[in-house]
């Protein structure tokens, strides 16, 4: 077989090799040869006009850039839409090359097509990407200057192309010492930073800038792509956070109160300075430890370990580090994010300097009374003296007549004066006494009710009064000077029953209940007897003011049992209706009855 030359392969065999859509029109835009690849695209098509092939249409197209050709001799390159053989319209690259036979006329031209279908539509998606990406892209050449950028960039920077990026972002006509894209220009490396710029309208905007390389295979990269975030909001709320983290952290420091909040797994990561101090503990030390009841009411390891939202206890006691217990106010709380537990915090109210002044204030009130009450004592007693005279001469008087009667009389006098000064006496030493008489012991509330009432049944009974004990069950012992309790109680039935004596009603009784309820202990006396005015329930208090009469009553029965119910944490009230009764109460919150501890040896 004969082998062919190189111009005779070209001539026969080029056409129908190369990789392209090729069709020789003639002038009256006929296709009067096609190679296969041409077929192929657009089917049968030999002496068939172009327009009819490409466009199923009978006229040629107006903006034809064959005729162009077929006028001028020029060649042309153009991108059309074009209809292939299956009725689908495909984007084809188009090169019109003029075939002259003669000279300065052009009776052929040689139509070369490729389809770019599919690079369009990868140009076109690229280009959705680029224009609609929420940040800032840039294109930027070797000089700096911005060559493309998206719809983000425009909108917030302005137009900007052919403009250098300081220009833009900074807004001035230097280079920025730490430019990331002059580095990636450098090292064709990505670099990245945190720069603030401004935006079109001057306003400061904080953006995370990424750039990286752009090149076609040289040395060099030709371009630099920028990709920037915009940090503003986030950069707000990260400085809003910081105030009010540092407003928090300012109260917790300041805070006189200890604070200590724990993580969801109950380790200490809070303790400001007061509760370091409060517990004599470095806080370091407890950062980070389980906590544990060493420190804190147990209440609060129950809100630790979900079992509770939220505790407050008016007192109670914690203990420091050297395990030393000291009464403290407590309120803890669990700490939520949306529905989930997070931790918990406590808060302590060091309660021993107001311990230390309430013990004061109660001494102070105390001496002040005794100073009252030595004043007043003093008058009572010149009264009494004047008795005393007075019973001492009718005395005199019924032995030098020999007069038994009048003697016996004067005796009597003396008699009820001596007594007298006994009950003062003995009263004013009762109310002088102080804390340390106390002697703190477990004891059933429901006995010493029980003992008061057994001793003033029968006194009670003698009087026509009937005399009830009431008691609730199962009540708890209580730490309480057994002693002191049953002299405020013998206090206050003994002025029950001289109130039912003063009332014009036949039938009379005095109740004397024992209650617990909500953590606190109740001592009640109450009796339908006279009552008292308001006048009277003003003074009801007041030293040497008593409603009996003067053989009976000094004055200090009430001023003993407040002062008694205030050494025990408690308080005395009363309700009181004239004619009707009255309700003496002692109010003990079990929380701050005196530990058996505080007892004296």
């Amino acid at each position: 077989m004969q082998e062919l030359s190189l111009s005779d392969w070209l001539a026969t065999e080029l056409f129908e090799r190369v990789p392209s859509n090729i069709a020789v029109l003639d002038r009256e835009f006929r296709v009067v040869k096609a190679n296969r690849n041409f077929v192929d695209a657009f089917g049968p098509c030999q002496g068939r006009h172009c327009y009819e092939i490409y466009r199923d249409d009978r006229h040629p197209c107006s903006s034809c850039q064959a005729a162009l050709t077929f006028a001028d001799g020029k060649r042309r390159v153009s991108e059309e839409q074009r209809r292939n053989r299956d009725g689908r319209y495909s984007h084809y690259v188009v090169h019109f090359e003029p075939i002259q036979l003669g000279e300065n006329e052009t009776h052929y031209i040689l139509e070369m097509s490729r389809d770019v279908t599919a690079t369009r539509l990868l140009q076109r998606e690229h280009d959705i990407v680029f224009d609609r990406t929420p940040c800032y892209i840039a294109v930027l050449d070797r000089d700096m200057r911005i060559v493309r950028n998206n719809e983000l960039f425009r909108k917030t920077f302005g137009e900007s192309i052919g403009k250098r990026c300081y220009e833009i972002y900074q807004q001035q006509n230097e280079l920025c010492e730490d430019c990331p894209a002059r580095q990636t220009f450098h090292d064709r490396q990505v670099h990245s930073a945190y720069k603030l710029g401004r935006n079109k309208e001057g306003e400061n905007i904080y953006y995370y800038v990424t750039t990286a390389p752009l090149s076609r295979g040289e040395n060099e990269p030709s371009h630099v792509i920028e990709m920037a975030l915009d940090m503003t909001m986030t950069r707000m709320l990260e400085q809003q956070l910081r105030l009010a983290f540092d407003f928090q952290e300012s109260l917790i420091h300041s805070a006189i109160d200890g604070i200590i909040a724990v993580d969801g797994e109950g380790k200490i990561n809070i303790c400001n300075p007061s509760a370091k101090k409060m517990f004599k503990c470095m806080g370091e030390n407890m950062i980070g430890q389980k906590i544990t009841d060493r420190f804190v009411p147990h209440e609060f390891l129950d809100i630790v370990e979900g079992k509770g939202s939220c505790r407050e206890l008016k007192e109670t006691v914690a203990y420091d580090c050297d395990g030393e217990a000291f009464p403290v106010r407590f309120a803890g709380v669990a700490l939520q994010s949306g529905d989930k537990h997070v931790g918990s915090a406590a808060f302590f109210q060091d309660l021993r300097e107001i311990k230390q002044l309430e013990l004061e204030k109660l001494e102070a009130e105390r001496l002040a009374a005794v100073g009252q009450t030595v004043a007043g004592l003093a008058h009572g007693i010149k009264n009494v003296l004047m008795g005393l005279d007075g019973g001492m001469y009718v005395v005199s008087s019924g032995m030098k007549k020999d007069d038994k009667e009048l003697t016996r009389k004067g005796w009597e006098m003396l008699k009820s004066n001596i007594e007298r000064i006994t009950s003062y006496v003995k009263d004013f030493l009762n109310f002088a006494r102080g804390r340390s008489t106390l002697e703190v012991r477990p004891v059933d509330p429901n006995w010493i009710v029980r003992e008061v009432v057994n001793l003033y049944k029968d006194v009670a009974e003698q009087a026509g009064i009937l005399l009830i004990a009431e008691f609730q069950e199962n009540i708890n012992p209580a730490n309480l000077d057994a002693e002191g309790i049953h002299t405020c109680l013998t206090n206050l039935v003994s002025n029950a029953i001289d109130a039912c004596e003063m009332s014009e009603k036949m039938d009379c009784k005095v109740i004397v209940r024992s209650i617990e309820r909500d953590d606190t202990l109740v001592f009640e006396v109450q009796d339908d007897g006279c009552g008292m005015d308001y006048e009277v329930k003003q003074k009801v208090f007041t030293t040497f003011f008593s409603t009996k009469e003067v053989s009976k009553g000094t004055g200090l029965g009430l001023l003993v049992t407040r002062r008694i119910a205030q050494e025990h944490g408690g308080k005395v009230e009363f309700d009181s209706v004239e004619g009707k009764g009255s309700v003496f109460r002692l109010v003990f919150p079990k929380k701050r009855l005196p530990a058996l501890s505080d007892s004296p040896s």
